[in-house]
């Protein structure tokens, strides 16, 4: 008999719904007393779970933030003719921009045009590329075993005979006739704890038999106490060695389940998460399945220009990789299979950019990846220009090191010609972002010495006609994919040439580059990490004021100086946030508050402890189903009863705190209330808006 028809007879009960699927909130409430679904219910109720999307619920689960949730449209579905149209359209546009910028007869001075053309086709190829990634995407990973696999998920014997049937997080995984151990990592160093307990607490609460295990290399006593209280198992290693991939990899010499999953300390879980990725496995070359990171915290100016501006990667680049073998690992959101990962030797550990790397040894290896554009965690984005610098940089980074150290073309690569595509195109993503240093440079070379890239014969208008041809039609494609576009994204691509001019000098110069946590850490100023930009805007303010002069005396108004002043502007934009971040962190320094500012990431409640470095590790009882059942039903009683009493005393300590964060933020917000009151209502469409 194949895999594909083992159904239990239990499958054709029928068995009453305990509750309609809009009064069913999976990742509401308390995160252990999820009510019991029937499996065809459990497939309603992850459908639904994305389609009611925003519908306002009440929840008592542990909430620390501010942070609007943002939660995703229907996904999965195929493309729509209009969009397949609106592609093509750019594909023509970008086409015809091309062939202006490489007619001999537009050509004008040399060295303008050098660096237009270098630029451009940057740019130009990077938008074929996707294009023709997106146009790939559309056909669903899920197929006939992945159904059937998921409709016989759980041991309905077991479940009964455990006499687990009210907790879900209880329910034994069977994948193919076998029952399977799962393992679930929560990466943790140093962020805050109020956020790791969200997080950990999902994890526990997670649909299907697993174990939550908390991997801390801030080395807090705050999180090892925490995470028993949680239910939760925890380890602190030796040394930081690796970073977050050594921290991993010294998790799975302890932690032998079957699959692991990995959530970094802010991605929260639903808890489905399981329920969807795990059937896949019943395929035995997949190796992983990855999940979108959607952010909840499009709070600022940088959040949000960060968050849509990976957007259309989760929407539709990665479920164009699917129908190549070629989608990556984004380091969080993420289930492995153990026996992939030993067969490669594990996380890689040789860049900080593990996850990519990881996924392009196992693509090497002959395996299998997934990716499903289904929102199962939701995070946080980077709010501060600090935490975006170094975030951008660690990704650059890894994407610039496989071009020069792995090149993905060369024969040597036991690569397909369309995997040999895809991680091309993702080695020279960042490029993109260099591109507007050679652009930025092009209107003062036509300002103080008269250079020009295209001919004087070509006009203005012919100019703009085949510019925007290409640019505009990019701007609707985003608003059309995306249901609205961001100017945030447009100037943060525009100002972060100088991240990645550093991260291509670290690769080429071999220099290693500290690993740090989005958002975690104290907040300092933004002008620490944004020196190149204030000399870049110095010069363009410089520059703006001659070509003004120029232009007045000679009485016409010429394109490179209002291209100038364009890029004056972004960056002065951008400076303008800076300010505003910079004097948000004064205030809370000058108040002692620990706390983030109305912009700043995530910081600690409390000192780290660095204790004695030992390898500890934490079980609370009881560990498992059958630990649990060796208990009496009074052991059992107290021991939901003291697990009560920690949890409400945890959620007494975190509302305390929660509750000084909300009176430093109005009092922070109280001067600039007036002028908020603006773009908080136009906030509050962006927290419904779609980041996957």
């Amino acid at each position: 008999m194949s895999r594909t028809m083992r159904v239990r007879d239990s499958d054709a009960e029928n068995r009453p719904d305990t509750a309609a699927p809009d009064t069913a909130a999976p990742d509401a409430g308390p995160a252990l007393d999820l009510a019991p679904r029937s499996r065809g219910e459990l497939r309603r109720l992850a459908h639904h779970d994305e389609v009611r999307g925003s519908r306002a619920r009440p929840s008592t689960r542990i909430t620390s933030d501010h942070h609007a949730s943002v939660v995703s449209r229907t996904e999965g579905r195929a493309h729509s003719p209009f969009m397949v149209l609106l592609v093509l359209a750019c594909t023509m546009g970008i086409l015809l921009y091309g062939q202006f910028l490489l007619n001999p007869a537009n050509r004008g001075d040399l060295l303008p045009y050098v660096a237009v053309i270098i630029a451009e086709a940057v740019l130009v190829l990077q938008a074929l590329l996707a294009m023709w990634t997106i146009l790939s995407g559309g056909q669903n990973p899920r197929d006939f075993d992945f159904h059937s696999t998921q409709d016989t998920l759980y041991d309905e014997d077991a479940i009964d005979r455990l006499g687990v049937r009210d907790q879900p997080h209880l329910w034994p995984i069977v994948v193919d006739g076998k029952t399977v151990v799962v393992d679930v990592f929560v990466t943790v160093y140093g962020e805050e704890l109020s956020k790791i307990a969200m997080t950990v607490q999902a994890a526990v609460a997670m649909q299907g038999a697993h174990r939550t295990w908390v991997l801390d290399d801030g080395r807090s006593d705050e999180v090892k106490d925490l995470a028993a209280t949680l239910g939760a198992r925890y380890i602190r290693r030796l040394t930081s060695h690796g970073a977050k991939a050594g921290n991993v990899n010294y998790a799975l010499s302890v932690a032998k389940g079957d699959y692991f999953a990995i959530f970094d300390a802010d991605f929260v879980p639903k808890p489905m998460f399981l329920h969807e990725t795990v059937p896949f496995f019943i395929d035995e070359k997949v190796a992983f399945v990855q999940t979108p990171q959607s952010y909840g915290n499009l709070v600022s100016i940088v959040s949000r220009g960060a968050g849509y501006m990976q957007a259309v990667f989760y929407r539709y680049i990665q479920p164009g990789r699917n129908r190549f073998n070629a989608a990556f690992c984004v380091g969080t959101n993420v289930i492995f299979r153990r026996a992939a990962i030993d067969e490669v030797g594990g996380i890689d550990t040789d860049s900080k950019s593990e996850d990519v790397w990881t996924s392009l040894f196992l693509h090497e290896a002959g395996w299998r990846s997934i990716y499903i554009p289904m929102t199962l965690a939701i995070g946080d984005a980077p709010e501060t220009i600090e935490a975006y610098s170094k975030q951008q940089l660690r990704w650059a980074t890894g994407g610039f090191e496989i071009l020069f150290r792995h090149n993905p073309l060369s024969p040597r690569r036991t690569l397909t010609m369309d995997q040999r595509f895809q991680y091309t195109l993702t080695a020279t993503h960042y490029l993109t972002g260099i591109a507007p240093l050679l652009l930025i440079m092009v209107p003062p070379m036509e300002i103080f010495f008269d250079l020009r890239p295209m001919n004087l014969h070509i006009s203005v208008l012919q100019w703009l006609l085949f510019y925007s041809g290409f640019y505009l039609l990019q701007i609707a494609l985003a608003f059309f994919t995306l249901g609205s576009f961001r100017w945030e994204v447009l100037m943060l691509a525009s100002v972060s040439f100088p991240i990645y001019v550093k991260a291509l000098w670290n690769v080429l110069s071999g220099k290693d580059t500290a690993w740090h946590v989005t958002g975690g850490g104290k907040a300092s100023s933004p002008f620490n990490v944004l020196v190149p930009q204030v000399l870049f805007w110095l010069f363009l303010s410089l520059t703006s004021l001659v070509a003004i002069w120029r232009d007045w005396d000679n009485r016409v108004l010429t394109l490179a100086t209002v291209w100038n002043l364009i890029n004056t502007a972004v960056l002065s934009a951008f400076l303008l946030a800076a300010l505003r971040e910079a004097g948000s962190i004064k205030r809370a320094a000058r108040s002692g508050s620990s706390a983030r500012t109305t912009v700043a990431g995530p910081v600690t409640t409390g000192p780290v402890a660095v204790q004695t470095l030992r390898t500890q590790v934490a079980r609370p009882l009881p560990r498992s189903h059958d630990e649990f059942l060796e208990l009496s039903a009074e052991q059992r009683h107290e021991q939901r009863r003291r697990d009560d009493e920690r949890r409400h005393l945890l959620e007494a300590r975190l509302a305390v705190t929660d509750e000084q964060h909300a009176d430093e933020h109005r009092a922070d917000e109280a001067p600039h209330a007036g002028a908020a009151t603006g773009p908080d209502r136009h906030d509050t469409n962006d927290r419904e808006k779609v980041v996957s």
